[in-house]
């Protein structure tokens, strides 16, 4: 009986171990989807897309805070938040460039409506 007992304490604490280890593991994982996800998409993002990003990638970090990380862990996750800020910041200078540019084209043809010149 007493082997039994300790056997499932065993089990139990393996299992806990486990979970642990892939909880942590998975905060990195998603950590990793969200740097391919802006690398691959966050030129079309909108505004909303942009606040769901942010906030993917913050919740993550409070995920990954709950855990102890070895140096290489800790490293890779340094990696990956670099590659997220180096997107993020690309997306925001595209998104603010693609505005003027929108909104200068739009400038532009009003000056040319009020000096009457057509540019068919």
């Amino acid at each position: 009986m007493r082997k039994l007992f300790m056997t499932i304490v065993v089990a139990i604490l393996g299992m806990v171990l486990l979970t642990g280890c892939s909880a942590k593991q998975h905060a990195i994982n998603q950590l990793e989807n969200l740097s391919i996800d802006l690398r691959d998409k966050s030129a079309y993002y909108s505004i909303d897309q942009w606040e769901k990003a942010i906030d993917r990638f913050s919740k993550i970090r409070k995920k990954m805070a709950k855990y102890d990380y070895t140096p290489e862990e800790r490293k890779r996750i340094g990696v990956l938040e670099g590659q997220c800020a180096r997107y993020m910041a690309q997306g925001a200078k595209d998104g603010l460039l693609n505005g003027v540019q929108r909104v200068s084209g739009e400038l532009q043809g009003i000056i040319e409506g009020i000096l009457g010149r057509d540019w068919k």
